[in-house]
């Protein structure tokens, strides 16, 4: 008899990558000048006043200051009304 249990096999444990994308200071936190706020896929949240976007949408602080974020509306051309956020160092 075998004096140990055969081990299992798992497929998922290699491979890995991951993105770190997501907010990285939130509304009320201070940012210094060349902090990250926010990194993303595609332009999802905008760049407001005192901050700028990289080549891969990150968006970051020009300015020290504290962070806020806002909800812009937009009517288009067809009359739909869109709302884009809109992410500010104040």
């Amino acid at each position: 008899m075998a004096h140990k249990k055969a081990g299992g096999s798992a497929k998922n444990l290699t491979k890995r990558n991951p993105q770190f994308l997501g907010t990285k200071l939130y509304g009320g936190e201070t940012a210094r000048v060349g902090n990250i706020i926010v990194r993303q896929r595609g332009s999802k949240i905008i760049a407001g006043r005192n901050t700028d976007m990289g080549k891969d949408h990150t968006i970051f602080a020009l300015k020290d200051g504290v962070v806020s974020f806002k909800d812009k509306r937009k009517t288009r051309y067809d009359g739909r009304t869109v709302s884009r956020k809109i992410v500010e160092v104040v």
